[in-house]
């Protein structure tokens, strides 16, 4: 039990609540402390001045008629409902007049406020064991007699006892329930952190499939197992994306390798000339070079999708980059027997690199010359197009050719992606990869839609205003 009452008390959420209801008790028992003493006080000088205008008036009748008006009067004041306490002493203390009946020693002998509650015991109420407590001002007759105003403090008194005792249960009830609410709550936490400790081992252990407990409270703890949850799904689909990666690696590079081998050994061991051997190293180094821009590719999406300097965003006119593009692709569309149409729109502005930028546009366009055979009915066409649509810049390119299966659109971004199962056309699957990711890194996106016929690519960037 006391091992459970640690594992509650490391939840941060219960030492918190307790943290808050000590708190909250400490304060609520100084303001009540601070009001009822202060409620007190104030009785208490309202008994004071009640005492001086008592006194004051009895100095006046004692003046205007003598000691024996003052006598009477006191007598008379005694009796009535309420009444002050009213005490008339020989120079002894001995009590001659009054509505008292005893009073702790001493009181009477003093002079002035006594301020000090002291106990006595009223004349008028019969077998009455209370302690009555009173403050009083007294002073002394020029014949040394003694004369005793006072006011009885029970009711301040009672007042602090009811509220101390209101205080104290209202304590005593606010821990029970704390405790139990604190009790109750951090059992609940403890057990949804047990759940997501053994969720977490199944995980480490190697189940890839096991996932975050979801209770559909939408608390602080669904929320924080949902975003685990979906960066769980984000690593299995890159540890699934590192996997194809892997085997497309192991299958697109093996034979070319095999090839380079292949012409190399069949040099070094034919009786080949000089011509024949200038040809196989030839073919050769094409073979390395065809590597190289594979790997140089793989580099470039890595570097792009991890934002390195190499991406460094600047204000660039696109409208002038797809200028320039078109005007170097146009002489090779025409050489391959395309009619390569342009149409854009001036002075757009994104925020971008130029480098990265011309590197999509010049994906998108070459991918379009390797497959965008129409035949006899479409012919052989490219567009590229530039223009604003809502906040957004478009580059857009389309062609007549055979397209792509919308089933098959993102399995076309992905790294080594070959949907010319054959393999016949050159290539290594890695373009649009790379134009998505730098879609991705200048905030925006790659659309591909049926251009019926042909394929239509979008790469969706976010305008800049000038």
């Amino acid at each position: 039990m006391f091992e459970r009452v640690k594992s509650i008390w490391r939840v941060t959420a219960v030492r918190l609540s307790v943290a808050y209801t000590l708190a909250f008790g400490l304060m609520a028992i100084f303001l009540v402390l601070y009001m009822t003493g202060g409620a007190v006080d104030y009785l208490r000088q309202q008994y004071q001045e009640t005492i001086n205008e008592e006194v004051a008036s009895l100095e006046k009748i004692y003046r205007e008629r003598g000691l024996n008006s003052v006598i009477r009067t006191m007598e008379a004041r005694a009796t009535a409902p309420g009444a002050n306490l009213y005490v008339i002493s020989d120079p002894n203390g001995q009590i001659l007049a009054g509505n008292v009946r005893t009073i702790e020693t001493g009181v009477l002998r003093s002079e002035g406020w006594v301020l000090h509650p002291f106990e006595y015991q009223p004349f008028q109420v019969e077998n009455d064991e209370r302690n009555h407590r009173a403050v009083a001002r007294a002073f002394i007759l020029p014949n040394g007699m003694r004369i005793l105003i006072g006011r009885d403090i029970g009711e301040p008194e009672r007042f602090r006892d009811v509220v101390r005792r209101a205080l104290t249960l209202s304590m005593l009830m606010m821990l029970a329930v704390g405790f139990l609410i604190w009790f109750f709550v951090g059992r609940r936490a403890l057990k949804r952190i047990d759940s997501v400790s053994r969720s977490t081992e199944r995980i480490l252990a190697g189940d890839r499939s096991e996932r975050l407990p979801v209770m559909g409270s939408n608390d602080e703890f669904d929320r924080l197992s949902r975003r685990m949850n979906a960066m769980l799904d984000r690593i299995t689909v890159l540890d699934s994306g590192l996997k194809s990666v892997s085997d497309s690696i192991a299958h697109d590079l093996k034979t070319p390798l095999t090839r380079i081998r292949n012409k190399a050994d069949g040099v070094l061991r034919a009786d080949a000339d000089d011509t024949e051997q200038v040809v196989a190293l030839g073919e050769i180094i094409e073979e390395a070079d065809q590597l190289i821009k594979v790997f140089n590719a793989l580099l470039m999406i890595s570097r792009v999708e991890a934002g390195s300097q190499v991406a460094e965003l600047t204000p660039i006119d696109i409208s002038a980059l797809i200028a320039d593009i078109a005007e170097l692709y146009e002489p090779l569309a025409e050489e391959e027997g395309f009619a390569f149409t342009v149409k854009t729109e001036p002075d757009l502005m994104v925020q971008g690199n130029r480098e990265l930028l011309s590197q999509a546009v010049s994906n998108l366009i070459d991918n379009a010359l390797k497959y965008a055979d129409g035949g006899e009915h479409n012919g052989k066409q490219i567009e590229l197009r530039l223009y604003r649509e809502k906040g957004s810049i478009v580059v857009a390119v389309s062609d007549k050719g055979p397209g792509i299966p919308p089933q098959d659109y993102e399995r076309a971004k992905e790294r080594f992606s070959r949907l010319d199962e054959s393999r016949t056309k050159p290539g290594s699957g890695l373009g649009l990869a790379l134009v998505d990711a730098i879609a991705k890194l200048h905030s925006g996106q790659l659309e591909m839609s049926d251009a019926q016929p042909g394929l239509l690519v979008r790469i969706l960037l976010p305008a800049l205003e000038k």
